[in-house]
């Protein structure tokens, strides 16, 4: 009966966590505007898919866009089929659900060899990793592709445990490595493959290797893969395929048009992408490894899959933060594994003691900054003040807990993480108040209705950053015009143009409307 009750207490523990984590993001999922980097152009080529009726060959204003996929492009088209529009709390859930699957399954294959109370924390910690939270909520198809990259091998590992069904575990792997290629592209596969053959070496078992990766694993991939590259001759033609199989994935590998970084840039980024727990996180590893504490067969499969993650990514010549994900959960849930066998020492203790001094300052930083900023003064509304005010007191709390409680590293985990999520949904809550300064929503919301009232029919844009793909909220295309261009020369009588406002002196006394930093001129 005790365990029964252990095993309830515990199931609902993981309730509670994931609806605490849904209600803190649900403002950020439901207010929100879609960023003109990336969101907007997935949005952009989704639709053009549909008019096109195109399943596996994508295009961006005519353009091929052969960079992910087809998977993610479906998501999306599967919103606009459902709803007859793009909603950014469906498509977020297309991140945030990949993410608790991953901390969920992370959660239970740690069960043997951690407490119920580390384990806890370790939730806490691994949904506050700062690009990891914000990559839960943001409109890419890398959390998808990291889900699948998390289970392949979990499966793999049980495979090696002799855990579950073998047939089915056989099955499942390739699947699993399929589903991550057709996520986000070779990362998905490359990952897996490497990291699992570094471990087998470093345990010694390298001869297994056709156990895992044999004639099942390879056959599904290559039918799943033959499939997939049919369809897409079949529609693009051959032109599309080379550019799919070779200029996205070779190209960028080796000599990278887009996102070139030196090899070290991932020791950098690493100490802010997993902020606020990279120093402890990461310490934890290290010193561990120094002092020689005991390494479980498990404890090295988590650091082959970071280390080889690492200097794959790093080989890469395309490099960005969120490129590294998928060693996210497993350093996190590495460092917790560790932590029981280490003495937490003062070191430790200032490596969460410094971020929570940083959470400390944000309200008297954030009075500073309204009060003496004319450009940050419209972040002086009055639930910012509460989310900074959350922070201060959550670090304030966090602090206690580190030096003054029994166990105090576990509850300043907690302390600090709910306050981080309480501050997440007191700012999401404010967010209509700087959606113009996000997104073109507002500023497509009144084109479109001065458009209507003047019965303009051509919509221009000059200066305005990657506006190509407004068409999503104007429903017709848009004429930009390069900055280095004079837009005299591309636009008539009685045209919209959509500019910065600090470029509306150029066009005399034309009638125009001011939406945050942008400006309409009616010519």
């Amino acid at each position: 009966m005790k365990i029964l009750r252990q095993m309830i207490k515990l199931k609902n523990d993981n309730l509670y966590y994931f609806l605490i984590v849904l209600v803190a993001l649900l403002p950020v999922m439901i207010f929100r505007d879609f960023t003109p980097s990336n969101e907007l152009r997935y949005l952009s080529i989704a639709d053009e898919a549909i008019r096109n009726n195109t399943f596996f060959t994508f295009y961006n204003h005519g353009l091929a866009y052969a960079d992910k996929p087809p998977l993610y492009i479906w998501v999306v088209m599967l919103g606009k089929w459902l709803f007859g529009t793009h909603h950014m709390w469906f498509l977020s859930l297309f991140s945030l659900i990949p993410a608790f699957v991953i901390i969920k399954v992370m959660d239970s294959w740690v069960a043997g060899e951690m407490s119920a109370e580390l384990r806890n924390a370790s939730r806490w910690m691994m949904i506050t990793c700062g690009l990891f939270l914000g990559l839960a909520i943001t409109l890419r198809m890398d959390m998808l592709m990291c889900m699948f990259i998390v289970l392949a091998l979990r499966v793999f590992y049980r495979m090696k445990e002799n855990q579950g069904n073998a047939r089915t575990n056989a099955i499942l792997f390739p699947v699993y490595v399929f589903l991550a290629l057709f996520s986000k592209g070779p990362i998905g596969i490359l990952v897996p493959l490497l990291s699992i053959t570094v471990y087998l070496f470093a345990v010694g078992r390298i001869k297994e290797f056709g156990r895992y990766w044999g004639w099942t694993t390879w056959g599904i991939l290559l039918v799943c893969c033959a499939v997939w590259f049919g369809a897409v001759y079949a529609e693009g033609g051959e032109a599309y395929l080379n550019n799919l199989l070779f200029h996205q994935t070779i190209d960028r590998a080796v000599d990278a048009f887009h996102h070139k970084a030196p090899f070290y840039y991932y020791l950098v980024s690493v100490w802010y992408s997993i902020a606020p727990w990279s120093l402890f996180a990461i310490s934890v590893i290290i010193l561990a490894l120094v002092r020689k504490k005991g390494i479980s067969d498990l404890q090295k499969l988590f650091l082959s899959v970071i280390v080889t993650t690492f200097v794959m990514l790093s080989c890469i010549s395309s490099k960005l933060q969120v490129y590294l994900l998928p060693a996210f959960p497993f350093i996190v849930y590495c460092a917790a594994l560790y932590i029981p066998k280490l003495q937490v020492n003062a070191w430790l203790k200032a490596m969460i003691a410094v971020p929570s001094a940083i959470f400390i300052l944000v309200l008297p930083l954030m009075v500073a900054a309204t009060v003496f900023s004319e450009e940050l003064s419209q972040y002086g509304e009055p639930l910012f003040y509460v989310a900074a005010a959350v922070l201060t007191i959550s670090g304030i709390v966090t602090v206690y807990f580190l030096y003054k409680s029994e166990n105090g590293v576990l509850k300043a985990v907690r302390s600090l993480s709910v306050g981080l999520l309480l501050a997440v949904f007191a700012g999401g809550m404010a967010l209509p108040s700087i959606n113009h300064e996000l997104g073109y929503g507002e500023l497509c919301k009144k084109a479109k209705s001065v458009a209507q009232e003047h019965n303009v029919k051509t919509i221009s844009t000059w200066g305005v950053s990657r506006a190509e793909n407004i068409d999503v909220y104007l429903g017709q295309q848009v004429n930009v015009i390069d900055k280095s261009d004079d837009p005299s020369k591309h636009v008539s009588e009685g045209d919209l143009l959509l500019i910065r406002n600090r470029d509306i002196d150029k066009f005399g006394n034309k009638e125009s409307w001011t939406v945050g930093k942008y400006a309409i001129v009616l010519l």
